[in-house]
């Protein structure tokens, strides 16, 4: 038998046209399968609710500024827009931004925690060692609520102890009026117990602690953190939906400045609250919208600073995004104000043709002049669902919402 010997070089050419030839059979049988796949159709929007906006858009109205815009989410496409990137005064519109990249950054199951803690060993019905009693941010915890940890206490059959009584707050300094904000504006009373002050909440506490038959000297009371060995009693939870809620729903100022002081304090501890939740807003706006726009400014949380600027786009731009982040939009949707039915939609757009069929958030300020603005989202008449936003100023509050009955009206129609 007669033995063939080939070169190492001639093997690897032989193995490499077999492998190409291979690959090219492949490659045209992708490209076979590829050109008779149907490209995904892509979704239209409603023509006749495109006219309906710009017949809206060009009719005679009231002198000032004015502006909207619609999305269709459905078919992620804008509608009709008009004046649409034109910043103006937001109102409380701007809640729709602290709302969202709040739940962005702390996730919607964020809790806020209260709790009673003891250290030592209770003698019959003294304690000796310390209380302590640490909270966070959480806007609803109301003086009376105290009690909850007075009676926590009492269950375990303290009726005094010899220690301290630890106040671990974040918050030391009461809540402060923003700066542009109207004197007004403040309304101090309606805030939590957490955020009148450290020496505040050491009354209410004591008085809490004195109402359940337990003892404690004045003396007694000192700021300081958490010792080391100290066991949780109770601990009382509250979830920031709780706090959206009532933020978007009832446009509580109250509760978006304490979204802003939680977000604050989550980015930077070591900074003001106050200041650090507008940096991570504006940071926000910017990285995570793409709203790059230098006219768009941001400068609290709640929308009372007239300085405050926002366009029709941003605002439907927040509402894409809560869109795109189920979790987010599911809340915000089922929260925001059903037009004529609840929240601060509840006397507005309450027609039979637009009753139910809006959920929206709205924004109004009096001062200097008419501010007037509402963001949101409806089903069109095609079944899409609408993103919108119109916004409105230096015109009567009346006039603006004869706007946004209207576009309601063409949305919907």
């Amino acid at each position: 038998m007669k033995t063939i010997y080939l070169s190492k070089h001639w093997v690897v050419l032989a193995v490499s046209v077999v492998l190409f030839a291979g690959c090219s059979c492949d490659n045209k049988q992708k490209e076979k399968n590829t050109t008779n796949q149907p490209k995904q159709q892509e979704i239209p929007v409603d023509k006749a609710l495109q006219q309906r906006l710009a017949d809206f858009a060009n009719k005679p109205r009231a002198k000032g500024a004015f502006g909207f815009q619609v999305y269709d989410l459905t078919a992620d496409k804008p509608v009709y827009g008009y004046n649409q990137n034109v910043s103006q005064p937001s109102a409380s519109c701007l809640k729709l931004l602290s709302g969202v990249a709040g739940l962005r950054l702390l996730g919607t199951k964020y809790l806020y925690r209260s709790t009673i803690y003891t250290r030592g060993k209770v003698v019959r019905d003294t304690l000796r060692g310390d209380v302590t009693f640490k909270a966070d941010f959480d806007p609803q915890l109301m003086a009376p609520d105290l009690s909850m940890f007075a009676k926590a206490l009492r269950r375990r059959g303290i009726r005094g102890f010899e220690g301290k009584l630890y106040l671990d707050l974040l918050l030391q300094e009461p809540v402060k009026s923003e700066e542009h904000w109207y004197p007004w504006d403040l309304t101090f009373s309606k805030y939590g117990v957490l955020y009148k002050g450290a020496p505040r909440v050491a009354n209410e506490l004591k008085r809490a602690l004195r109402s359940q038959g337990i003892t404690v000297r004045d003396s007694q009371v000192v700021m300081g953190r958490l010792p080391v060995g100290s066991h949780a009693i109770f601990r009382f939870y509250r979830s920031i939906d709780r706090v959206t809620a009532r933020m978007w729903k009832h446009s509580s100022n109250t509760q978006a400045t304490s979204m802003l002081y939680t977000i604050g304090h989550h980015v930077n501890p070591k900074l003001e609250p106050t200041q650090a939740g507008v940096n991570y807003l504006r940071t926000f706006l910017r990285d995570s919208l793409n709203m790059k726009d230098t006219s768009l400014v941001v400068h609290d949380g709640c929308g009372l600073c007239t300085y405050n600027r926002l366009s029709p786009m941003a605002l439907t731009t927040i509402l894409r995004y809560a869109y795109q982040h189920k979790d987010i939009y599911q809340l915000l949707y089922n929260q925001l104000s059903l037009s004529g039915v609840d929240g601060t939609l509840r006397m507005e757009l309450n027609s039979p043709q637009l009753r139910g069929r809006i959920r929206g958030k709205t924004g109004t300020l009096s001062h200097p002049y008419g501010i007037s603005s509402l963001a949101g989202y409806c089903r069109g008449s095609n079944g899409h669902i609408l993103a919108f936003a119109v916004m409105d100023h230096d015109m009567s509050v009346l006039d603006a919402r004869v706007l946004q009955t209207k576009l309601g009206k063409a949305l919907v129609e």
